[in-house]
């Protein structure tokens, strides 16, 4: 897997829930969502994408979107990562 261009990829793609509303980003909590890609140079590659309560115990507190990326081959066991946090006010307090 091409690394940098993984990163990239996954960038792009998390930037997109990074613009969303933080309620729109509550329906993703037990809801991932995986996607198929194919980056320039012709890669395919699989992302997931999960929203999850950053303490479980604070529901509708701060919350976790990461992501995650692989192109199906060995990297699947060990794919790359991104993620985020927002505060129910919409505020990002974390990576």
């Amino acid at each position: 897997m091409n690394n940098p261009e993984a990163k990239s990829v996954l960038a792009m793609e998390l930037a997109k829930y990074r613009s969303r509303p933080y309620r729109d980003l509550v329906a993703l909590v037990g809801n991932p969502r995986k996607l198929e890609v194919t980056a320039p140079s012709g890669t395919w590659y699989q992302i997931e994408i999960h929203a999850l309560w950053d303490d479980p115990k604070k529901v509708n507190g701060v919350l976790r979107v990461a992501a995650a990326i692989d192109d199906g081959g060995t990297r699947a066991y060990v794919p790359l990562t991104d993620s985020f946090l927002l505060a129910p006010s919409g505020e990002f307090v974390g990576e």
